[in-house]
């Protein structure tokens, strides 16, 4: 009798041995689960504080002036805030013929306005005949010639142009010294 308790002494405690390496495998387990689980929440909070959406200056983007129709005199919208120290050209119509090369000579009409004040300084359109003006991208001031490349034929483009690709500090005319300028340029052909 001796011997069938040792037996039974020794299958059950290789059962419950065996329950409990099964007990651990399944709180190894969890106890990894919940490891990953405590990293991930660590990292979480562990991330830099930030600051209410209400109190974080933003910097407004500024939209393009509206698209309008090709070949009828476009609206300039007014660009407040402080404007860019490089050049932008954003396409309002993209036109589908060539495009526009380094010294070509372009036939377009446009309208000028100054960035601090809002105000019309030039436009093609008000000259008197009301056609379209040609010359040589090499005469013009140096974000026209930088910015109309890769203008297509029947596009509508917004330059805006910082006072060190236009008239810098001494102005010319009515553009005022270290003026940024804002141009809308209908390209009706590349000569």
């Amino acid at each position: 009798m001796l011997r069938l308790r040792s037996l039974t002494i020794s299958t059950l405690t290789i059962s419950t041995l065996t329950v409990a390496a099964i007990g651990l495998a399944a709180c190894g387990s969890s106890s990894a689960s919940s490891t990953t689980a405590t990293s991930a929440t660590t990292a979480t909070t562990s991330a830099p504080a930030t600051t209410p959406a209400s109190t974080v200056p933003v910097t407004p983007v500024r939209d393009p002036s509206p698209a309008g129709t090709f070949g009828t005199k476009p609206t300039v919208t007014d660009p407040g805030g402080t404007p860019p120290t490089g050049l932008e050209s954003t396409d309002l119509i993209t036109g589908t013929g060539p495009a526009v090369a380094a010294g070509d000579t372009v036939t377009v009409q446009y309208v000028g306005v100054a960035w601090s004040t809002g105000k019309q300084f030039d436009a093609s359109w008000n000259d008197g005949s009301g056609q379209p003006v040609t010359f040589p991208l090499s005469g013009v001031i140096p974000g026209w010639t930088q910015g109309l490349v890769g203008m297509k034929v029947g596009g509508r483009r917004e330059l805006v142009i910082p006072p060190s690709l236009a008239y810098g500090a001494s102005g010319k005319g009515p553009v005022g010294p270290n003026e940024t300028l804002i141009f809308i340029v209908d390209l009706y052909k590349i000569a």
